[in-house]
């Protein structure tokens, strides 16, 4: 590793220590050359899969489309930035983990929905209105009732 602070190419590993979640490697470093000390950070190199539009077209995935689509349907909600940003690396998490190389949009959409659906339900309904192209009111009501669950059944009295 190259000195940051002279340039030498050539400096020493003096200690190194895993992550608190074991997802990285901090290093100290000292340069052979100038005697200084920097801190390097050695972590997986994960490729997002792309993403495949409902026209056939493909986009690299880009996080920040993520959290503006997210931000428009939690918007003036009581959600916190911790709270999105928890969803956003949940949402990242799985399609690391799905193991595929594309991913559909409608796939993303999906995670998205069943995020804001235990986060917030106006943010959801809000997302779903515009993912599912609702046109009318009967749409609306019917993703409130999916989003309730079942409904007891009342009795005659």
């Amino acid at each position: 590793m190259k000195c940051p602070f002279c340039g030498h190419p050539d400096t020493q590993v003096v200690d190194s220590r895993g992550g608190d979640e074991g997802d990285f490697i901090r290093r100290r470093r000292r340069c052979g050359s100038c005697d200084r000390r920097f801190t390097t950070y050695e972590r997986p190199e994960l490729a997002m899969p792309s993403v495949v539009k409902r026209n056939g077209s493909r986009n690299e995935y880009d996080a920040s489309k993520l959290r503006a689509s997210l931000s428009l349907a939690l918007r003036k909600r009581p959600v916190s930035t911790d709270d999105v940003d928890a969803v956003v690396m949940r949402i990242e998490d799985r399609l690391l983990t799905s193991g595929e190389r594309e991913v559909s949009t409608q796939m993303l959409g999906e995670l998205v929905m069943a995020e804001l659906k235990k986060l917030d339900k106006v943010a959801y309904v809000r997302f779903a209105s515009v993912y599912k192209s609702f046109e009318d009111i009967g749409e609306f009501v019917e993703a409130i009732r999916e989003m309730q669950g079942p409904q007891p059944r009342r009795t005659k009295s």
